[in-house]
């Protein structure tokens, strides 16, 4: 197969979709691969060392698309790479499609095959392609959450940690899956006082067992997130389900409930977010402020550590890759009941029931 990687084009988005090590592994099975000019330059991975292990590389993102049979790229296309992508193409990246009718009508008008990393999920529930990337977002959310606490940045001008004497900030997590657990233990490594919530009641026995003793869990319903509020420094949305919308669990009201400078990261942007009031930003202008509130809604957090991402990304994602190159697209997802449930638009259908029934279209399941 012809396997394209292009230079990822969104705001600040620095990873790229395959380390040079990845693509060794598709070279040395015969495949041939493209790599865009400085498309891992920012993830410090030179054009050299992509030729050395049997890469060719193209000059622009529409050599790469032009010529490849398989994209495997970190980020949703945009809108520029929107008339790059072909009928039966395959597109294997990151989509979160429930937040974004546009990227989904042009994917479906596209034709082509799009296999997005957050809904492959195996047997037992785990997300194998998005686990790397919130393991990072969820660590980021707390350095970044600590940061804007910070006066100059519009915070309320407290350490996360405290100091002997001076009470640690207060952080309340939504959420217990994977970001949740990863800002829990990067907040309680810090010092501050943790809450953390879900819906699962085993999943907060889990935490409770698991946790230090500055991180306590609470069931997480609307009563028990506005008695929280009022107290907390920091709030921190992880919530996830699976390829669908998230909902709001802090909404535009419960910003009175809490003091000015407190600071909401919002890690679920890209599926929407979890707080009525967010809408997403970037790294070059990450916060804005309502009624008092800084938020932070960046949509692709772990862009900003490219090469602690890209490479976590790559070990989730080349097992994948290797068998949508080596058997097609679909036997390998007749093969694989995990990469199967990737499959959101296929050949102008929606094929994920999630985003079909977000946007009140058709859902054509094509295995």
């Amino acid at each position: 197969m012809i396997i394209g990687i292009p230079k990822e084009i969104k705001n600040n988005e620095n990873r790229v979709g395959m380390t040079p090590a990845g693509v060794a592994e598709l070279t040395k099975r015969g495949h041939k691969v493209y790599v865009q000019h400085c498309a891992g330059q920012n993830s410090g991975f030179a054009n050299e060392e992509y030729v050395a292990v049997g890469a060719e590389i193209l000059p622009t993102i529409e050599d790469t698309y032009a010529r490849a049979e398989m994209i495997v790229k970190v980020k949703e296309p945009i809108a520029p790479e929107y008339g790059l992508i072909r009928r039966g193409q395959v597109l294997f990246t990151y989509f979160h499609f429930a937040a974004d009718r546009a990227l989904t009508e042009a994917m479906l008008k596209s034709g082509a095959v799009c296999i997005a990393y957050e809904t492959v999920e195996k047997a037992d529930r785990t997300l194998p392609l998005l686990i790397p990337m919130s393991e990072v977002a969820g660590r980021m959310s707390v350095q970044e959450g600590a940061r804007f606490l910070e006066k100059p940045q519009g915070g309320k001008g407290i350490l996360l940690g405290g100091v002997p004497g001076v009470r640690p900030a207060r952080v309340l997590i939504l959420g217990g899956g994977t970001v949740g657990t990863h800002a829990a233990w990067m907040a309680a490594g810090l010092g501050a006082e943790v809450t953390i919530t879900d819906i699962n009641l085993n999943r907060l026995r889990y935490l409770s067992e698991v946790m230090p003793k500055n991180v306590k869990t609470l069931y997480s319903s609307e009563h028990n997130i506005r008695a929280e509020l009022p107290t907390t420094d920091l709030v921190i949305g992880s919530v996830l389900i699976p390829g669908d919308k998230t909902p709001h669990l802090v909404t535009r009201d419960m910003l009175g409930l809490m003091k000015p400078g407190t600071v909401l990261v919002d890690v679920a942007i890209d599926q929407g977010g979890c707080f009525e009031t967010s809408h997403p930003t970037t790294h070059s202008d990450p916060t804005y402020t309502v009624d008092g509130i800084v938020h932070y809604a960046v949509a692709n957090i772990p862009g900003a550590v490219p090469y602690t991402s890209t490479l976590a990304l790559t070990n989730a994602t080349l097992p994948y890759a290797i068998a949508l190159a080596c058997k097609g697209w679909e036997q390998a997802c007749q093969d694989d009941p995990a990469l199967a449930l990737g499959l959101n638009v296929v050949d102008g259908k929606v094929t994920y029931k999630a985003v079909a029934e977000v946007f009140g279209l058709p859902y054509e399941p094509v295995l």
